[in-house]
């Protein structure tokens, strides 16, 4: 067989990150077990001195979660990957292994309702700003937002739920011009139709729960690593200078072009513990398996609902990049293979009809999740950002008659038959 780096990405899905010896299980093993044997006490603490060196303990380490890391690094052809329990644990961690207290970074508008809280509220009570900024803008304005304790850029391939496709070579050149890395959310995009370290991201994140995991069975998240970035720069103190916690480690002397996820890993997830489980990795692995063919198939079947919902009387706008009237979408044709499953669409009279077209479906379900094989809807103003202001709505792309619509695999057929019922009763 041909080296990983070479294979394509339905193959990766199948044969990445586990390789059976003579007489080993063909499928995944599920590692049940929190802790692992040595022989003598010695061994056992110069892997305290480097847990890189060996498993130690499963709230770091464990070999059924690795297989999956390191599937998900070679999707996203990255050096290194961590799995963390939610996708939400993905973007903290993300940000505080080069973020102290006292620092900035910069953020997009336009991104999930959870990750503006974590940004507006919580980092802020840590010590750490964020500083939002249009997707729009120049990049000289931009550069105008960006401080001396900047320390990174965020932003959102496919925006949720706003559906807008981030400019990924821009903000990664700001970025870069300020030696500051730039962090993308792949969620939607996936790394099938998209590949943002192609396009000059450092880091990548996901929460897995979504399209990886497909059939809406596990809660994660993971960070990828690019290994492309320089940290030794001088902006990040953290990654260079020994660390006191591992007896002076340095990261980038020590771990080179994998210090970043080295760090994540070593220091943070020690210390944080957000750690999946065996048996909901291998959960994750029967997803992955499947999501080359399975994003082929959404993103067919969101053409046709668009392509649909674009015609329909009831609707007043919609927003789906993959439609040639769609503002993203000559982005989408630059950085995306397909646009997912995911649609945004505002029905005519506001909240109140959006609620009645929404609780008039049969097969679609009402339900607080994305990105499922089963067709599903929600109502992101009164639901996943409802904790937002009406500024922070407006600036989300956000409005009372927005229904977020995740298509899902069922014959489209039927899938329109369910729209065509529910907007006769707006």
């Amino acid at each position: 067989m041909k080296g990983n780096s070479d294979m394509k990405d339905g193959t990766k899905c199948l044969h990445s990150g586990y390789s059976p010896k003579n007489s080993e299980p063909r499928v995944v093993p599920i590692v049940q077990s929190t802790t692992y044997v040595y022989d003598t006490t010695e061994e056992i603490a110069e892997v305290f001195d480097d847990p890189t060196k060996s498993l130690i303990y499963s709230r770091f380490g464990n070999p059924t979660v690795m297989a999956v890391e390191n599937k998900i690094a070679e999707l996203e052809c990255g050096v290194g990957a961590m799995c963390t329990t939610s996708g939400q644990a993905a973007v903290l961690l993300s940000l505080l292994n080069i973020c102290n207290a006292g620092d900035s970074f910069i953020s997009t508008t336009e991104i999930y309702g959870g990750s503006v809280n974590l940004f507006s509220h919580t980092l802020k009570r840590l010590g750490i700003e964020c500083i939002f900024v249009d997707r729009n803008l120049g990049e000289e304005e931009i550069e105008r937002k960006i401080r001396p304790n900047t320390k990174a850029i965020f932003g959102e391939t496919l925006a949720n739920p706003a559906l807008t496709v981030l400019d990924i070579e821009k903000f990664a050149n700001i970025a870069h011009k300020h030696f500051i890395p730039l962090i993308v959310d792949n969620t939607f995009a996936t790394p099938i139709l998209c590949k943002p370290f192609e396009y000059g991201a450092d880091i990548i994140v996901h929460s897995t729960s979504k399209y990886m995991d497909g059939h809406a069975v596990q809660i994660g998240g993971v960070i990828v690593d690019g290994g492309n970035f320089n940290w030794d720069n001088g902006k990040f103190p953290n990654l260079t200078e020994p660390d006191e916690t591992y007896h002076g480690i340095s990261y980038t002397k020590k771990y080179g072009n994998k210090a970043y996820i080295t760090k994540a890993r070593m220091q943070l997830m020690r210390d944080f513990g957000v750690y999946p489980a065996a048996h909901s990795a291998f959960l994750l692995n029967l997803g992955l398996e499947t999501l080359s063919v399975r994003m082929k198939q959404y993103c067919e079947n969101a053409m046709i609902v668009a392509q649909y919902l674009s015609s329909s009387d009831k609707v007043e706008s919609i927003k789906y990049p993959g439609l040639k009237t769609d503002e993203s979408y000559l982005l989408a044709q630059k950085y995306l293979k397909g646009c997912s499953g995911v649609i945004s669409f505002v029905i005519k009279g506001g909240k109140s009809a959006a609620l009645r077209f929404m609780n008039s479906l049969h097969l679609a379900s009402n339900e607080v999740h994305v990105a499922d094989i089963r067709t599903c809807v929600l109502h992101p103003a009164s639901e996943t950002h409802r904790q937002l202001s009406e500024e922070q709505l407006l600036a989300a792309g956000i409005s009372g008659g927005m229904v977020r619509l995740s298509v899902g695999l069922e014959n489209v057929s039927d899938i329109l038959e369910d729209l065509e019922i529910a907007l006769s009763q707006v």
